[in-house]
Protein backbone atom coordinates (compact mmCIF):
# COMPACT_ATOMS: atom_id res chain seq x y z
CA UNK A 1 0.00 0.00 0.00
CA UNK A 2 1.40 3.59 -1.40
CA UNK A 3 1.50 6.10 1.98
CA UNK A 4 -0.52 9.38 1.07
CA UNK A 5 2.50 12.19 0.96
CA UNK A 6 0.72 14.92 3.11
CA UNK A 7 0.34 18.45 1.50
CA UNK A 8 3.41 19.86 3.28
CA UNK A 9 5.78 16.78 1.96
CA UNK A 10 3.89 17.79 -1.70
CA UNK A 11 4.06 21.28 -1.74
CA UNK A 12 8.19 21.65 -1.21
CA UNK A 13 8.96 21.00 2.82
CA UNK A 14 9.79 23.53 4.87
CA UNK A 15 11.82 24.95 2.47
CA UNK A 16 8.57 25.58 0.70
CA UNK A 17 7.21 26.47 3.70
CA UNK A 18 9.99 29.38 4.69
CA UNK A 19 10.04 30.87 0.89
CA UNK A 20 6.05 31.52 1.18
CA UNK A 21 6.04 33.07 4.18
CA UNK A 22 9.05 35.27 3.55
CA UNK A 23 7.30 36.61 0.36
CA UNK A 24 3.95 36.11 1.92
CA UNK A 25 4.47 38.98 4.81
CA UNK A 26 6.39 41.30 1.82
CA UNK A 27 2.78 40.93 0.54
CA UNK A 28 0.76 41.96 3.75
CA UNK A 29 3.09 44.63 4.49
CA UNK A 30 2.80 46.48 1.11
CA UNK A 31 -0.88 47.17 1.46
CA UNK A 32 -2.17 49.17 3.30
CA UNK A 33 -5.46 47.91 3.94
CA UNK A 34 -3.96 45.38 6.79
CA UNK A 35 -0.41 46.23 7.37
CA UNK A 36 -1.83 48.84 10.17
CA UNK A 37 -2.46 45.30 11.75
CA UNK A 38 1.59 44.37 12.22
CA UNK A 39 2.65 48.23 13.05
CA UNK A 40 3.58 46.79 16.62
CA UNK A 41 4.76 43.68 15.28
CA UNK A 42 7.81 41.43 15.47
CA UNK A 43 8.12 40.01 12.02
CA UNK A 44 10.98 38.11 13.14
CA UNK A 45 8.86 36.44 15.58
CA UNK A 46 5.30 36.23 13.73
CA UNK A 47 7.05 35.11 10.38
CA UNK A 48 8.48 32.02 12.50
CA UNK A 49 5.36 32.02 14.13
CA UNK A 50 3.73 31.59 10.61
CA UNK A 51 5.93 29.28 9.37
CA UNK A 52 5.11 26.61 12.23
CA UNK A 53 1.38 26.97 11.60
CA UNK A 54 1.68 26.59 8.07
CA UNK A 55 4.17 23.60 8.53
CA UNK A 56 1.83 21.89 11.04
CA UNK A 57 -2.44 22.77 9.04
CA UNK A 58 -0.26 21.38 5.97
CA UNK A 59 0.75 17.90 7.97
CA UNK A 60 4.52 18.20 8.84
CA UNK A 61 5.19 15.57 11.30
CA UNK A 62 5.21 18.28 14.27
CA UNK A 63 3.41 19.83 17.16
CA UNK A 64 2.14 23.23 16.97
CA UNK A 65 2.63 25.09 20.26
CA UNK A 66 0.87 28.71 19.59
CA UNK A 67 -2.20 29.86 20.18
CA UNK A 68 -5.38 28.83 18.70
CA UNK A 69 -6.51 31.06 15.51
CA UNK A 70 -9.48 32.78 17.59
CA UNK A 71 -7.49 33.56 20.36
CA UNK A 72 -4.12 34.83 18.26
CA UNK A 73 -6.91 37.15 16.11
CA UNK A 74 -9.55 38.05 18.79
CA UNK A 75 -8.36 41.67 19.99
CA UNK A 76 -8.00 42.59 15.89
CA UNK A 77 -11.21 43.19 15.16
CA UNK A 78 -10.91 41.84 11.97
CA UNK A 79 -13.89 42.01 8.88
CA UNK A 80 -14.42 39.95 5.78
CA UNK A 81 -11.91 42.39 3.58
CA UNK A 82 -8.98 41.93 5.81
CA UNK A 83 -9.15 37.81 5.51
CA UNK A 84 -9.54 38.08 2.05
CA UNK A 85 -6.78 40.57 1.25
CA UNK A 86 -4.51 37.91 3.78
CA UNK A 87 -6.51 35.43 1.34
CA UNK A 88 -5.40 36.84 -1.56
CA UNK A 89 -1.76 37.90 -0.83
CA UNK A 90 -1.56 33.91 0.24
CA UNK A 91 -2.68 32.87 -3.26
CA UNK A 92 -0.40 35.20 -5.13
CA UNK A 93 2.28 33.92 -2.85
CA UNK A 94 1.87 30.50 -4.09
CA UNK A 95 1.47 31.08 -7.53
CA UNK A 96 4.14 33.61 -7.57
CA UNK A 97 6.57 30.30 -6.62
CA UNK A 98 5.00 28.26 -9.12
CA UNK A 99 3.22 25.70 -6.68
CA UNK A 100 0.67 23.89 -8.61
CA UNK A 101 -2.82 24.90 -8.92
CA UNK A 102 -4.67 21.57 -7.13
CA UNK A 103 -1.86 22.15 -4.06
CA UNK A 104 -3.06 26.01 -4.02
CA UNK A 105 -6.68 24.57 -3.96
CA UNK A 106 -5.88 22.46 -1.57
CA UNK A 107 -4.01 25.24 0.93
CA UNK A 108 -7.16 27.64 0.06
CA UNK A 109 -9.56 24.80 1.96
CA UNK A 110 -7.47 24.96 4.79
CA UNK A 111 -6.95 28.63 5.21
CA UNK A 112 -11.31 28.71 4.54
CA UNK A 113 -11.60 26.34 7.72
CA UNK A 114 -9.55 29.14 9.59
CA UNK A 115 -12.28 32.32 8.69
CA UNK A 116 -14.62 32.01 11.58
CA UNK A 117 -12.20 31.93 13.87
CA UNK A 118 -10.15 34.72 12.76
CA UNK A 119 -12.79 36.96 12.11
CA UNK A 120 -13.89 35.71 15.84
CA UNK A 121 -17.65 34.33 14.56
Amino acid sequence: MVEQQTLFERIGGMDAVNAAVDIFYSKVLADESISHFFKNTNMATQAGKQKAFLAYAFGAPMAYTGKNMRDAHAHMQLEEAHFNAVATHLVATLQELKVAQELIDEVVVIAMSTKDDVLNR
